[in-house]
């Protein structure tokens, strides 16, 4: 296979995984904020505070979103880490991904249960994107190389 088209591969792959791994991940969210359970503890304790929350206003929450400020580009960064390490095949990379994630979010988690919610429910959603994306193109790689 041309060098020129495994790079186009590359970057496809990079951009679909990064863009796409942020609708699916809002997606999954917003699916997560309508479950049964949650936002129940804002509307029986009234409106959302900027101090850390002791309950949890919902993986959707405004309280939330504020103690995880950032994690949109932090999800970008995430996803294209992820796809490249699987792409380049350094698997492990995905570890190290998730350490430093999970790491650096430590004092926001610990402090606000509605953000540690939304920590899991997205990380999860786009680890699994970016994943399923890297190793289907690994697959269409190996076969076109054939």
């Amino acid at each position: 296979m041309h060098p020129v088209l495994v790079v186009v591969v590359w970057v496809a792959a990079l951009l679909v995984s990064a863009g796409g791994g942020w609708l699916v991940t809002r997606l999954v969210l917003r699916l997560a904020s309508r479950s049964r359970d949650a936002g129940r503890a804002r509307a029986q304790h009234g409106p959302v505070l900027l101090e850390p929350l002791r309950i949890s206003d919902g993986p959707d929450g405004e309280g939330a979103q504020i103690a995880l400020r950032g994690g949109t580009w932090i999800g970008v960064l995430e996803r294209l880490a992820v796809t490249g390490a699987l792409l380049a095949g350094s698997p492990e990379g995905i570890a190290v991904v998730v350490a430093v994630k999970g790491l650096g979010r430590y004092p926001e988690l610990r402090e606000n249960p509605g953000a540690s919610e939304r920590f899991v429910i997205g990380t999860l959603a786009s680890l699994l994107w970016s994943a399923v994306v890297g190793l289907v193109t690994l697959n269409l790689l190996v076969r076109w190389a054939r």
